[in-house]
């Protein structure tokens, strides 16, 4: 597991979430609070969120975004392609870096080995140092009780704040 932020996504029939902390650390120090690791693409139709360094996921956010054109919103089409890409790739695939990517129908875990993990309840995901935390909690949050898809993601990334030192609470959620 990365050292670098968490990020969980959660989605039902009829929305889909993700949220991701804001620390951003070098080693065991915390150079910024309040950074923003999760993205919308395609008109505000698909969720993105990253762990690994600022830099490979500007570069890696703008590449997916690019397959995305190419395959006009296809998000299976545009995962395969994207994950081809980033491990044929010398540069890329040496990044240690994992995305999430998520619409209302598709969830899916990307990584620079090529894989394209898809979860087995297809509901949840989750990334990053605090990401079995979060997943945790998530998991219990929707099986004991009533939240709505925005606040088990608040919660449940809240509660992985508490636990792991490289998540914090400044959180950020979109949603579709």
């Amino acid at each position: 597991m990365f050292k670098a932020t968490t990020i969980l996504a959660y989605r039902t029939d009829k929305e889909a979430v993700i949220g991701g902390d804001g620390q951003v650390t070098f080693g065991n120090t915390v150079l910024k609070h309040n950074a923003n690791k999760i993205r919308t693409f395609h008109n505000g139709k698909i969720l993105a969120g990253f762990a690994g360094s600022t830099a490979d996921a500007m570069n890696l956010f703008d590449m997916f975004d690019g397959f995305l054109s190419q395959r006009k919103g296809d998000l299976v089409k545009a995962v395969i392609d994207f994950s081809k890409a980033w491990r044929k790739d010398k540069v890329l695939r040496r990044l240690e870096a994992m995305m999430i990517v998520l619409n209302l129908d598709n969830i899916y875990i990307l990584t620079g080995n090529g894989d394209v993990v898809e979860p087995e309840d297809k509901a949840i995901a989750s990334i990053g140092s605090g990401g079995n935390f979060a997943i945790s909690a998530a998991r219990a949050l929707q099986k004991h009780s009533y939240l709505s898809p925005e606040e088990l993601v608040k919660e449940s990334l809240s509660i992985a704040g508490d636990l792991c030192i490289y998540t914090n609470h400044n959180i950020n959620i979109l949603k579709i």
